[in-house]
């Protein structure tokens, strides 16, 4: 693993304003990872630990990681949009990334509405030269979730990672398993975890570790 620099802050242009980003490299990026936070809406923002968890690992990979914070969080413009306009946000993220690092393998880390969110990003992407190499997806929002809300999720290539707890309250795991049954998806369903994997962020490190650490 390289060396770790000081997590940055930064302002983007966006499609309709501001987007505030955080980001974590190496010492010398071979890659490129955008990593996207929970609902706006409930809290969620680029300092969630999972989304941290997330961002970190895949610098410790050798991926530069930005994760930036969905419209109307933090200094980010823009109305929530329940994933559309998102999903455009995300793009240009990783466009100006491009611009920054060139082009490099790309990652795509998720979790929660974040990890939807970036279903459609996937498939936007698949369609491209430069569609992603590594993709992790946690407590992904898939059917009808807590709080009264539905999603229709893409699905995503064979090689994805997707890691789900066993107890997660707010999206259960008979949804995620419906999502991924017809795509012959493997699911890493982690014991005991909630939907926030209190105590359990390690596993998600060790899993994209061992997951990709040698390739």
């Amino acid at each position: 693993m390289s060396r770790p620099q000081p997590t940055e802050r930064a302002l983007l242009n966006g499609p309709d304003g501001i987007i505030e980003v955080l980001i974590d490299t190496p010492e010398k990026a071979r890659g490129i990872a955008i990593v996207a936070h929970p609902h706006p809406l409930f809290g969620g923002a680029n300092t969630n630990k999972i989304a941290h968890t997330l961002a970190r690992t895949f610098r410790d990979l050798g991926y530069a990681a930005v994760r930036p914070n969905f419209r109307g969080v933090g200094e980010s413009e823009g109305e929530h949009d329940h994933g559309m306009a998102e999903t455009e946000d995300l793009l240009a993220v990783l466009a100006w990334a491009q611009s920054r690092w060139g082009a490099l393998p790309i990652g795509i880390g998720g979790f929660s509405f974040g990890a939807y969110v970036q279903t459609r990003v996937i498939a936007r992407l698949e369609g491209s030269v430069t569609p992603p190499r590594h993709i992790v997806l946690v407590g992904l929002a898939s059917g009808e979730v807590s709080g009264a809300r539905s999603y229709t999720t893409e699905p995503v290539p064979a090689h994805s990672l997707v890691i789900h707890g066993e107890q997660d309250e707010t999206v259960a795991l008979a949804n995620v398993l419906d999502w991924a049954r017809p795509q012959t998806l493997p699911v890493v369903v982690v014991p005991g975890a909630d939907h926030f994997f209190h105590g359990k962020l390690n596993i998600i490190r060790e899993l994209m570790l061992r997951s990709w650490q040698a390739l």
